[in-house]
């Protein structure tokens, strides 16, 4: 059966001064979609969202959304202006009879209602958008990168709402295994033009570079073929002048054809170079523990980190992930223990919050201002690695154009932040690299690099992160802060410390959590239900198995009016479409109907145990 359009945009153009972002661009979004929206930092992805949204207007075109459809949008940083509280902000658009929903979806995220808005981190406001975005329950949710700022628990809890709910999405973010996990198909927005490849987000790569490889293959073609043309046309006019006057023009079009071939964005130029070689020791902790108030961060605990190590650090938000690397780097002393460095280290950091780079000062000044590569006396060049570069063409290497070399910091994306910082950490050389989410914003094309950069470089690497698919592949030691002070080592990344914890018969990391902290808030349902703690129910699931009744019975009703409709033989020859419409309505709600008694039973068996 067809599958309604949820969306669809016809036609669609916009510019922002210069090159048009988008011209000519049509896309439709249908019921069920599961989309992963991907492209290079830059080419427009969360503009062609906010059309989707209806936030922007395009220059021309039609943004066309069925009677009675509704859509949702998660914007990378929401306005709490006006909110005095998470809570406040969640629950700003629901009735008073569907609050409840945004209690059950902070308490999956583990997220405090009461929280002030002026005190709450970036992982809070993230975290009561995605709340506020889930309880309204719109047909059609437009998500731009909601696993930025989120720990892993909070990111798998996430990954199973999507995974059951019936509304379509599109999903921005750089978390491959978000991705692969949700995704069952793939827009990808190049050079202002969306493909769609409706196959598992696995598959992207592959198909991605087979369409380069054909873009290569008739470039070339069109290269050689301009180049005989232009032989031809000085040395084979003849007298014959008006005869190839045609051809000639032809070799114009040509021309202009070449001419108008956008090429695509390269890669970065990105290199890492180890400074003189550190001691083999990196850094040893003995015992090593931290308390703030009544708050257990870490128990005594013990690290070895030796030359060539990538130690990365895992747990929730809050569990201590970054105290733990400012204790190792020296930035921080414990309350008890010791950390003693090696010889010879020379570090660079990357901070998560981005604090290196002044949001008023110029890319420009970002680079020749700091004193550690700045060229003393020059105020146009940096110093890569020891040697001098001017700074417009050090910054192309990270994929900006010269006209941003004078644009203030601020109005870079979250990307291009990141690529500037990392512009200033690669031009000095290093052996210890201390890396606090360095993968939010960047693209699959720069994360890809940075992974062979990280694995090629011979110093040692610090990583938080939360991205599995670059924890895996980089980390070769993976120390997680499981709550309550506990972090343990284990061999290996992400995978790897699943199946060595498994293998003990541990609890998952998400597990531990729940077992170690406190819920954010206690949810408050309408009606006292029997509590969790004897039935074995979640809020959530108390509230479902409440409102399963009501839905059946009208399912049943719906079910006894089209079979009456059907009883009737003549129908099928008197008027077959409403006849086959209403058939296949009879077939969608029976098979609900069968969902949702299995899924009444599954609860009252778990509600009675």
């Amino acid at each position: 059966m067809a599958r309604a359009p949820l969306l669809q945009l016809s036609d669609i153009a916009l510019t922002f001064g210069g090159d048009p972002v988008f011209d000519g661009l049509d896309l439709v979004i249908h019921e069920g979609d599961r989309l992963a929206l991907v492209g290079r930092n830059g080419s427009g992805k969360s503009t062609l969202m906010k059309v989707m949204a209806g936030l922007v207007e395009p220059d021309r075109g039609a943004r066309v959304l069925p009677e009675g459809t509704t859509t949702g949008y998660l914007e990378q940083d929401p306005d709490f202006s006006g909110f005095a509280t998470l809570g406040d902000f969640a629950t700003a658009t629901l009735g008073p009879s569907e609050a409840w929903r945004v209690e059950a979806a902070a308490e999956g995220l583990k997220l405090n209602l009461d929280a002030e808005t002026s005190r709450a981190s970036g992982g809070e406001r993230r975290r009561a958008a995605l709340a506020r975005l889930l309880a309204e329950a719109p047909d059609l949710m437009l998500l731009d990168e909601p696993t930025n700022h989120l720990d892993i628990d909070a990111i798998q809890w996430l990954e199973g709402e999507l995974t059951r709910t019936k509304a379509g999405f599109v999903l921005i973010s750089h978390d491959r295994a978000f991705l692969q996990a949700l995704a069952r198909a793939t827009l990808w927005l190049d050079r202002g033009e969306v493909r769609r490849m409706d196959r598992a987000f696995d598959r992207f790569e592959d198909w991605r570079d087979k369409i380069w490889e054909e873009e290569d293959l008739a470039r070339h073609k069109l290269d050689r073929k301009i180049k005989a043309e232009a032989r031809w046309a000085v040395e084979g006019i003849s007298a014959r002048r008006k005869r190839n006057m045609g051809r000639v023009r032809a070799l114009q079009d040509l021309r202009e054809t070449r001419a108008n071939m956008i090429r695509r964005q390269g890669t970065a130029a990105m290199a890492l170079e180890a400074g003189p070689q550190s001691g083999k020791r990196v850094i040893e902790a003995k015992g090593i523990s931290k308390v703030y108030g009544d708050q257990t961060i870490l128990k005594p605990f013990d690290l070895r980190v030796l030359r060539g190590d990538r130690v990365a650090f895992v747990g929730p938000n809050g569990a201590g992930k970054t105290t733990l690397l400012k204790m190792l780097t020296g930035e921080l002393e414990p309350d008890e223990g010791t950390v003693t460095l090696g010889t010879g280290i020379e570090m660079a950091v990357f901070d998560q919050a981005r604090a290196a780079l002044d949001p008023e000062a110029t890319l420009w000044e970002s680079l020749t201002n700091d004193p550690t590569i700045g060229v003393s006396g020059r105020s146009d060049q940096v110093l890569v690695r020891g040697t001098p570069r001017h700074v417009v063409g050090y910054l192309k290497d990270f994929l900006f154009d010269e006209a941003q070399a004078r644009a203030p910091v601020k109005s870079l994306s979250g990307g291009e932040k990141a690529r500037l910082l990392l512009a200033r950490i690669m031009a000095r050389e290093s052996n210890l690299l201390v890396l606090d989410e360095p993968t939010n914003d960047l693209d699959v094309e720069t994360l890809d690099l940075l992974q062979d950069l990280l694995g090629d470089y011979p110093g040692t690497v610090l990583l938080v992160s939360h991205d599995r698919d670059f924890l895996d592949r980089v980390a070769t030691l993976t120390v997680a802060l499981e709550g309550q002070g506990r972090a343990v080592a284990y061999a290996g990344g992400w995978s790897d410390m699943l199946a060595q914890r498994a293998a003990s018969g541990a609890d998952t990391p998400t597990e531990a959590t729940a077992k170690s902290d406190k819920p954010a808030k206690a949810a408050k349902p309408a009606a006292a239900p029997v509590p969790a703690a004897k039935t074995g129910l979640s809020f959530t699931e108390q509230h479902r198995l409440k409102e399963l009744p009501a839905l059946i019975e009208r399912l049943e009703a719906e079910i006894a009016k089209l079979s009456d409709l059907l009883s009737d033989a003549e129908i099928y020859t008197r008027e077959p479409v409403k006849a086959q419409k209403a058939t296949e309505a009879l077939s969608e709600r029976q098979s609900k109907l069968s969902d949702l008694e299995e899924e009444w039973l599954t609860l009252e068996e778990k509600a009675g145990g």
